[in-house]
């Protein structure tokens, strides 16, 4: 029984801290944002967390939640749409170009927010996480 609480609560903080990142916010506390226009912030000014410890920390996750989509996606418009209809096939890249920078800050911060709960499962006495895995608050 205790697992499964364990485990509910463990689901629960996954989806809240994923949700946050994906909204620009802090996937620790939800008030403090994670970019300013499109740079980048350090440090969330609500609760203080260090969002990346080490420059490149975020890298992984940036790997795998932005780049390998952006090329399938490439893949599967070249490889699909552009080689059978040629004008279907530029629209659908300018169509896939705009929905990836238009995209880009919120799965950013999902790699963010990934990179926060790497952080919380497999913590390092040494990491500046503020203490209380969901920061006290609700999305």
């Amino acid at each position: 029984m205790y697992r499964d609480i364990q485990r509910e609560s463990g689901i629960r903080l996954v989806a809240r801290a994923l949700a946050r990142g994906t909204a620009k916010r802090c996937p620790h506390c939800g008030i403090g944002p994670l970019f300013s226009g499109w740079r980048h912030i350090d440090r969330c000014p609500a609760c203080g967390l260090v969002f990346e410890r080490n420059a490149g920390d975020t890298w992984f996750f940036t790997i795998i939640g932005d780049r390998l989509p952006v090329a399938i996606g490439i893949v599967l418009v070249y490889f699909g749409i552009a080689r059978s209809h040629r004008l279907a096939g530029m629209a659908a890249f300018a169509v896939l170009i705009a929905l990836l920078v238009w995209t880009s800050p919120n799965r950013w911060g999902a790699g963010i927010a990934l990179h926060y709960l790497s952080r919380v499962f497999w913590p390092d006495p040494a990491d500046p996480v503020p203490h209380g895995r969901d920061g006290g608050n609700k999305i």
